[in-house]
């Protein structure tokens, strides 16, 4: 209870200020990328759902074209990869898209580790964290889904382990999602550009193969 109270945030506050000076090159040359391969600001902000249910405005790297639909989540969108710009598919599959979520951190609006925030119309995920009590925390950078599955996984499995997350809040239990993303982000595991709920669908395609 104390390292969920009080230790947590201080923990992020300092690891999110040194990642933004140690990062700041990364930053500058990301930046200079995206503006020489498309049209559009560098940053991308969209509406999500943070703690206890409160919107905030999530910064990223802008991976897509201008003309993409806005609040619309990919894996709804038509032939997802049209929208994706040439550098943000190299951001997206190296999650550096999600870097400036380190000011968000610094705002106290995120956690580095937690639920991902999902978009304020995701019902039906919003729904599901409801049942575990995974919306009273702050959404993270990464979190226990994110290293389990992420883009992969069916919604009522995503909720379920960011409950299992919010049950078993304690250091160790961030150290092995911080070093588990380290590894997930190597390997691009999980990653399904257009697609969730992925493992659920292979199961139920090799179940239609068997017949």
């Amino acid at each position: 209870m104390i390292y969920r109270k009080y230790i947590k945030n201080i923990l992020d506050l300092v690891f999110a200020f040194i990642g933004m000076v140690i990062l700041s090159p990364v930053f500058l040359i990301l930046i200079i990328c995206i503006k020489l391969d498309s049209k559009g600001p560098v940053f991308f902000m969209q509406r999500r759902i943070g703690k206890d249910k409160t919107e905030f405005n999530i910064l990223k790297f802008r991976t897509m074209k201008i003309d993409t639909p806005k609040d619309m989540p990919t894996h709804l969108l038509k032939s997802p990869e049209t929208y994706i710009t040439r550098v943000g598919k190299f951001l997206r599959k190296t999650s550096l898209d999600e870097l400036p979520q380190i000011i968000n951190i610094l705002k106290g609006e995120m956690s580095i580790i937690g639920p991902r925030p999902c978009l304020w119309n995701q019902y039906d995920l919003i729904a599901e964290r409801e049942k575990y009590g995974a919306n009273d925390i702050y959404p993270g950078l990464t979190g226990w889904a994110q290293i389990n599955g992420r883009d992969e996984l069916p919604i009522e499995v995503k909720a379920r382990l960011d409950g299992e997350y919010v049950e078993k809040m304690n250091l160790w239990m961030d150290v092995k999602c911080f070093f588990g993303t380290i590894v997930s982000v190597v390997k691009s595991d999980g990653v399904v550009e257009g697609g969730t709920g992925t493992i659920e669908e292979k199961i139920r395609e090799s179940h239609k193969a068997k017949f």
